[in-house]
């Protein structure tokens, strides 16, 4: 399955404490799961800069994943960015088959 990477940012008025975090995350993902149940989640961050949490998770096609950036982004009043990744040993094998001219 696509491997895709979630940016959020979180808005400011979206949690007045940070105890407010874990609650609106499980909030989030229980809606994600019910949604989108063959998502598979591999990691998250929480990140030092202009994000505040990095998400890598598989989905079956780029439709799923959006539903994913869509439902966090309106759950978690959050702003998303949604990246699909590529191995590096595919990436290779890809750039490999491009001519040389």
């Amino acid at each position: 399955m696509p491997v895709f990477v979630m940016l959020t940012q979180i808005e400011p008025e979206a949690v007045q404490s940070p105890g407010e975090l874990e609650g609106l995350e499980r909030q989030a993902m229980a809606k994600v799961r019910k949604e989108c149940p063959d998502v598979e989640w591999h990691s998250s961050y929480a990140v030092l800069g202009p994000h505040d949490y990095l998400d890598i998770f598989t989905a079956k096609d780029i439709d799923t994943a959006t539903k994913v950036s869509t439902l966090v982004r309106t759950l978690g009043h959050a702003r998303t960015e949604l990246w699909p990744a590529v191995e590096w040993t595919h990436f290779k094998d890809v750039v490999r088959t491009l001519s040389n001219s």
